[in-house]
């Protein structure tokens, strides 16, 4: 009846559907045909990098045709702009906190032994556990393979998501898990740390060392795996992220941002003070920032605070992520 009320009346009607049937049809076999051989194309590609047939021809046959509801995800998602107030409502809300006590507390030991090896401080692996999989209770439920299929075929960037597909299939393999389990957001974000396959490849790790890395269920392989990821990226043992200051409202704007990198005293004379108690006395300099500008939070951020940047290139969310980790460990 839809497609009679489109047509918009007369005798027309009566030919109308089997036409639009025939297009209709022809349409959906030309895209089909289409997407097969894109998929064929990748199959040849991965077999010539090394991974199995077996393996590819299991993951590619879980996705038939671009992903609907991921196409919406990445072409919808909302444009608006938070001020870090309203992020920081939403992200470390009481139920996050609390969470993340009673989850750290479980996990001590294990964070700690972790925390110890890689010298990455439990408060940045906490943190980004909690707010990349709210501690590993939501992961996604896309088939990561069918996801980065979609997306490489008919994405805004297809060339990287052809790139991370590709790796994906070589994960397949590395990870031993099977292609249906392989589950993350719509984008292609794996397991309870939401690794890129490219990130996967280069920093998943396995605690204890020597197995391969299940950052879907093993808790150690996802605590090694963020800490390895923080370490290479040059994390400086037994240094914090950054802490609260109060900020003179006469410093301007202009002298604030993280690029600003200034020693401690200097920040002294301008009127900046912690806090609580005084500068971290394990660190020499730092950048002020404050992302609300006068009147908003403010926070001295120090070397690894940048670190945390590399996982997530946001203020906003190192902010969250040591925020968070302070509190809950």
């Amino acid at each position: 009846m839809l497609r009679r009320k489109l047509l918009l009346g007369g005798s027309a009607l009566l030919l109308a559907p089997p036409v639009y049937a025939r297009h209709a049809q022809k349409a959906g076999h030309t895209a089909r045909g289409a997407y097969a051989t894109f998929l064929a194309g990748v199959a040849r590609e991965a077999k010539g990098q090394g991974v199995s047939p077996s393996v590819v021809a299991q993951a590619l046959a879980l996705t038939t045709a671009p992903n609907a509801k991921v196409l919406q995800a990445d072409r919808h998602q909302p444009e608006f702009t938070l001020t870090w107030a309203q992020y920081k409502d939403r992200v470390l809300s009481e139920k996050k906190m609390n969470d993340g006590l009673a989850a750290v507390q479980q996990r001590a030991g294990l964070l700690g032994q972790i925390s110890g090896l890689y010298g990455v401080g439990r408060g940045a692996l906490a943190g980004i556990w909690g707010l990349e999989s709210a501690y590993g209770t939501r992961m996604g439920k896309f088939s990561v393979i069918d996801a980065l299929a979609t997306l490489a075929y008919d994405g805004r960037r297809a060339s990287f998501f052809r790139a991370e597909l590709l790796k994906a299939l070589h994960v397949l393999e590395q990870a031993g898990v099977a292609p249906a389990d392989m589950l993350g957001s719509y984008a292609g974000a794996m397991g309870q740390p939401q690794f890129m396959p490219s990130a996967y490849l280069r920093y998943a790790a396995s605690y204890p060392a020597g197995g391969r890395a299940d950052i879907w269920h093993n808790e150690g392989d996802v605590f090694a795996s963020i800490a390895n990821y923080l370490a290479r990226c040059g994390w400086q043992a037994g240094q914090p992220w950054g802490e609260g200051v109060f900020v003179p409202d006469t410093l301007e704007q202009s002298q604030l941002g993280r690029s600003q990198t200034r020693p401690l005293a200097w920040w002294r004379q301008q009127g900046v003070r912690p806090r609580v108690g005084d500068f971290n006395a394990s660190v020499s300099e730092g950048a002020v920032i404050r992302p609300d500008g006068p009147g908003g939070e403010a926070f001295i951020v120090y070397h690894n605070f940048n670190v945390i940047r590399r996982y997530n290139p946001s203020d906003f969310y190192a902010l969250a992520v040591g925020l968070l980790g302070d509190a809950i460990t």
